[in-house]
């Protein structure tokens, strides 16, 4: 099931329009003005970033040190403390394990939130 795109002639903003069936091909309205005149654009495409991508894009933190632009993905940060327990020997205490994945998970630790 696609969805389209289109530019409305009338009012010029975008609407996107889900096809559930191209047998039953409709004419979708502006979802803005509600005007028929669309014109359909190229849809841009998107992939899944693989960790290795992320690294790549994003970097490792200059010189290990947590800076104010040190980390531009917040996925990174996690991976950054799990490396540092590593490197000097200790286990990571469990409350910093479940935080790392919740955050892994989209969920943000309460401090950060209401910030």
């Amino acid at each position: 099931m696609p969805i389209y795109e289109y530019r409305c002639e009338a009012c010029g903003k975008l609407t996107s329009v889900l096809v559930r069936s191209a047998r039953t091909a409709e004419t979708p309205r502006c979802e803005h003005c509600r005007s028929r005149k669309l014109k359909r654009l190229i849809s841009r495409v998107t992939g899944v970033k693989s960790e290795r991508d992320v690294l790549d894009e994003y970097g490792a933190p200059a010189g290990g040190v947590a800076g104010p632009d040190a980390y531009r993905d917040p996925r990174q940060i996690g991976r950054w403390v799990e490396k540092r327990f590593e490197e000097y020997g200790m286990e990571l205490p469990g409350e910093t394990r479940e935080m790392i994945d919740a955050a892994r998970e989209g969920e943000l630790p309460k401090p950060i939130k209401d910030l």
